[in-house]
C-alpha cells in the first residue's frame, strides 16, 4: 500500500520505517524541512535501536520525507496522524493533531478518491469523533464514512520500538466503520496472520492505549506501594514477595483462550467478594496505618469495590426513573460460581440497594440458596425462589450477578421488555434487546 505520516517523532518515524520493512511505500511528513533532509540522507534524527538500519535499508526506495503534506496525501491511500499531544497539566495539546487534520481535510477536498485517515497519536477516548472528524469533514467539504474513511490505531509498543512494532503481539483496529477497519487491516495485512486482531470503534480504541499504560504504571506503584510497606515493617524483603507472587500459575499458565489466567482479574463487574480478597486486603491496609505507613492504592482498591453494587442497581434508572415497584430478579448470590461461599458477596449490597429503591426483588442461587437466605434474610420487597422458573415469573428486570452455567439460557427466556443487568459482562450483549453492563 501508499502510506503517508504526519509526524517524524518516536512514534511516526518508527512506524513509518517499519511499515516500509513489511514492503509498503511509506513518505514522512514534517514541517521541519531540515529534519526531513536529514532523513531523505538516511540518517535517523532520534536514536531508537535498529532505526539506522531500517533507514539505510529503505529510504530512497520504499521510504521518502516531504514537506509537502497535500502531496502525500493525494499520492497515498492512507493517511496515518503521529503527531505528538503533550499534556499541560490539565489537558492533553491537541494542536498538532488538528492542524494535521486540517491540512489533511484540504488535501482530501481535491482528491476523488477514498482515503483513510488514521490517528496513530495518543488521544484521550472521543478525540477522534468529536474533535478530528469534525475538521477533517470541514476542511475537506466531504462526508466521513462514505467519502473518507477515519481510523484509530493505537501504539501498543511494549520496551523497544522497533523490535516492539516488527513482532506485535496484538493490533487494535479501530474505525469509524468496517469499511475504515478493513482499509486498516490491510495495513497490517504483511505481519504475521497468528498475530491477534481486535476490531472495536475509535472511543474503545483509544481507550486501549490508555487503559495498558495505566495498568502498567499501577501495576508499578501497586509494588512500590508494597515495598515501602514491608521496609517500614522490617524484615521483608519486597524481591522475594514479588518472586512468590510472580511464581503463581495464573502468571505463568494459559487458559483455554491461550492467555494467563490472570486476565480473569482484568474484567469488569460488580466488585469482589469471599473470604480472601476483602479481608486480607482491609487487613493489610490497616496494618500499614498501624504501622504508619499509608497505603493509599489498597484503600482506593476497597473504595471502588464498595461502589461497584450500587453502579450494577443504577444501571436500571437508564430504564426507571424510579425503581419502586419494578419486579427485579437477582440471579446468583455466592461470591463466585462453584462455591456455595457467600461471604462479602456483593449480591447482598446489590440487594440492599434495590430495596432501598423500594423495588420487588426476587432472589435465586441454585446452590448457595440456603447460605443466602441466612446471611440476607427474606424481608418485605424480597424473596427467595427455589428455582430458576419462579425467579423469572413476571420479571421486569434481571441482574446476573453470579455466572453460573444454569444461567446461560437466561437470555433466550426474556421477553423483548426485560432487561438484563450483566454484572460481570458474562453473556453476548447482542442477545438481549434490552441489555445493560458494567463498562458499557
Amino acid at each position: 500500500m501508499r502510506i503517508s505520516i504526519v509526524g517524524t517523532g518516536y512514534v511516526g518515524l518508527v512506524t513509518g520505517a517499519c511499515l516500509a520493512e513489511k514492503g509498503h511505500r511509506v513518505v514522512c511528513v514534517d514541517v521541519d524541512a531540515a529534519r526531513v533532509e536529514t532523513l531523505n540522507r538516511g540518517q535517523a534524527p532520534i536514536f531508537e535501536a535498529g532505526l539506522p538500519e531500517l533507514l539505510a535499508r529503505h529510504v530512497g526506495q520504499r521510504l521518502s520525507a516531504t514537506t509537502d503534506l497535500a502531496a502525500a496525501v493525494r499520492d497515498t491511500e492512507v493517511t496515518l496522524i503521529a503527531v505528538g499531544t503533550p499534556f499541560d497539566g490539565r489537558e492533553i495539546d491537541l494542536r498538532f493533531v488538528l492542524t494535521a487534520a486540517r491540512q489533511i481535510g484540504e488535501a482530501l477536498r481535491a482528491k476523488p478518491d477514498y482515503h483513510l485517515v488514521v490517528v496513530k497519536s495518543t488521544v484521550v477516548p472521543g478525540t477522534t469523533d468529536d474533535r478530528v472528524l469534525p475538521v477533517l469533514e470541514e476542511a475537506s467539504g466531504r462526508r466521513a464514512g462514505p467519502d473518507f474513511g477515519v481510523g484509530m490505531n493505537p501504539g501498543v509498543l511494549r520496551g523497544e520500538a522497533v523490535r516492539d512494532f516488527l513482532e506485535l503481539d496484538r493490533i487494535v483496529l479501530g474505525g469509524l466503520d468496517a469499511r475504515a477497519q478493513d482499509v486498516l487491516e490491510a495495513v497490517y495485512a504483511p505481519f504475521d496472520p497468528a498475530i491477534p486482531r481486535l476490531r472495536t470503534n475509535t472511543r474503545t480504541a483509544e481507550m486501549i492505549k490508555y487503559a495498558a499504560n495505566a495498568l502498567q504504571a499501577t501495576l508499578i506503584s501497586f509494588t512500590n506501594e508494597l515495598a515501602n510497606l514491608g521496609a517500614a515493617l522490617g524484615g521483608i524483603d519486597t524481591v522475594d514477595v514479588m518472586r512468590g507472587v510472580h511464581l503463581a500459575q495464573y502468571f505463568r499458565g494459559r487458559n483455554a483462550e491461550g492467555l494467563p489466567p490472570i486476565v480473569s482479574f482484568l474484567r469488569a463487574g460488580c466488585g469482589f467478594g469471599g473470604s480472601c480478597f476483602p479481608k486480607d486486603v482491609k487487613a493489610l491496609a490497616a496494618h500499614g496505618r498501624a504501622a504508619g505507613q499509608p497505603t493509599p492504592i489498597l484503600d482506593a482498591v476497597l473504595a471502588i469495590n464498595a461502589a461497584q453494587p450500587r453502579r450494577t442497581v443504577e444501571l436500571l434508572k437508564r430504564h426507571w426513573s424510579s425503581l419502586a415497584g419494578v419486579r427485579v430478579a437477582v440471579l446468583g448470590l455466592a461470591f463466585k460460581p462453584g462455591t456455595n461461599d457467600v461471604r462479602e458477596s456483593p449480591a447482598f449490597p446489590i440487594l440492599q440497594a434495590l430495596l432501598d429503591e423500594k423495588a420487588a426483588v426476587t432472589a435465586f442461587d441454585p446452590v448457595a440458596l440456603r447460605e443466602a437466605e441466612a446471611a440476607f434474610p427474606a424481608r418485605d420487597g424480597l424473596r427467595y425462589a427455589e428455582g430458576l422458573d419462579r425467579a423469572l415469573e413476571g420479571t421486569e428486570a434481571v441482574i446476573v450477578v453470579t455466572p453460573w452455567p444454569q444461567f446461560s439460557e437466561v437470555p433466550a427466556r426474556l421477553g423483548e421488555q426485560v432487561v438484563l443487568v450483566d454484572a460481570r459482562r458474562a453473556f453476548d450483549k447482542r442477545l438481549v434487546p434490552n441489555y445493560e453492563g458494567i463498562g458499557l
